[in-house]
């Protein structure tokens, strides 16, 4: 474990990336990292935070927040309790510890919405507290390295890891041993294509050696996704450049943004037969636990006013600027760039 932890860290000096989030100490910057990061990658993940960091430079700022300013900063990431979460803990922080993060895993675990690797990121990054952190690299890492065929989602994998990665950190520079881990399964150990040939500790890696190193780490096969089916209707009107929109309260994915007037249908076969003779545009959205087979018929908001009741009229100027999902925000861009 020894040379491991000197090659990791050579490595790490020689080929970890400049991120804005790795000059800096400041709990509330580097939670914000690490919540976009488990949503996106690091390239489509800077841009947010970048955004957010300007829009809202402390965590007391981004407490002060509405929600659907935070939904709208999000958007385009996805599974947006996330974001809702993001807004509460902030609230927690400033409410219960007066602006200022905890500075320990046990604090910290105890915020809405940060769990074990949150935790363990923030306590170590910026106060040097020596946790281990596990994120999708460092499972990889660890399982390739020691050849590991436990399921990485199970609960016995989670604690064979945690207690693995705890064995193996440098407790004397936590911060920079997690953040080096993270970078070389990232970089080096990465998901496909792994760089074996350059590896420094290639003679201590079990899987290389038996030649298992693609079929680590080790998953359970999840539950089939549901599925369903949505018909919208996107109720415009022409003359005034105007699109009718809701907002969605219902204890749903998509709670809290905008989307148009929806009919779901229980079946394929129902779903099919509503669009068979109409002009819709159909959509296969994925979402983590679900299938979402989606159709958008345009339609006159004069020709049927009756179902206009629920919805209100936004022009282009005001709807850029609603929190909603991304398969909506596509759908506006492609086919209604008439009412910009």
């Amino acid at each position: 474990m020894v040379h491991f932890r000197t090659q990791l860290i050579k490595w790490y000096d020689k080929h970890k990336r400049d991120l804005p989030w790795r000059h800096t100490r400041d709990p509330y910057k580097i939670w914000l990292s690490e919540i976009i990061l488990q949503q996106t990658r690091v390239a489509q993940g800077l841009s947010y935070y970048q955004k957010f960091v300007s829009t809202h430079p402390t965590v007391s700022s981004l407490a002060s927040a509405s929600e659907e300013e935070v939904l709208s900063l999000w958007k385009g990431l996805g599974y947006y309790s996330r974001a809702r979460n993001l807004l509460k803990t902030a609230r927690q922080v400033q409410d219960e510890f007066k602006g200022k993060f905890p500075s320990t895993y046990n604090e910290l675990i105890k915020l809405t919405g940060v769990g074990p690797y949150t935790a363990a990121a923030i306590s170590s990054f910026c106060f040097d507290e020596p946790r281990a952190v596990l994120d999708g690299n460092v499972f990889r890492v660890l399982s390739r390295l020691y050849d590991i065929d436990t399921p990485i989602n199970t609960t016995k994998g989670q604690k064979e890891f945690g207690e693995l990665a705890e064995a193996m950190l440098n407790s004397k520079f936590p911060a920079k041993h997690n953040q080096a881990m993270m970078e070389f399964g990232a970089l080096q150990c990465a998901p496909k294509n792994p760089q074996c040939p350059s590896c420094p500790v290639l003679v201590e890696c079990v899987s290389h050696n038996k030649g298992t190193i693609e079929a680590r780490p080790q998953k359970v096969k999840k539950v089939k996704k549901k599925k369903r089916y949505f018909l919208y209707t996107v109720f415009i009107d022409r003359k005034n450049k105007k699109v009718y929109l809701k907002k969605r309260t219902e204890k749903d994915i998509w709670l809290n943004l905008y989307d148009f007037h929806l009919v779901e249908y229980k079946s394929q076969e129902d779903f099919d037969a509503r669009i068979k003779s109409k002009r819709v545009i159909t959509k296969k959205h994925l979402l983590t636990h679900q299938t979402l087979y989606v159709g958008f018929l345009l339609v006159d908001a004069k020709v049927r006013e009756g179902e206009l009741k629920h919805l209100k009229p936004y022009d282009m100027r005001e709807v850029k600027k609603l929190p909603m999902p991304i398969l909506h925000e596509k759908y506006i861009l492609e086919h209604l760039d008439f009412l910009d």
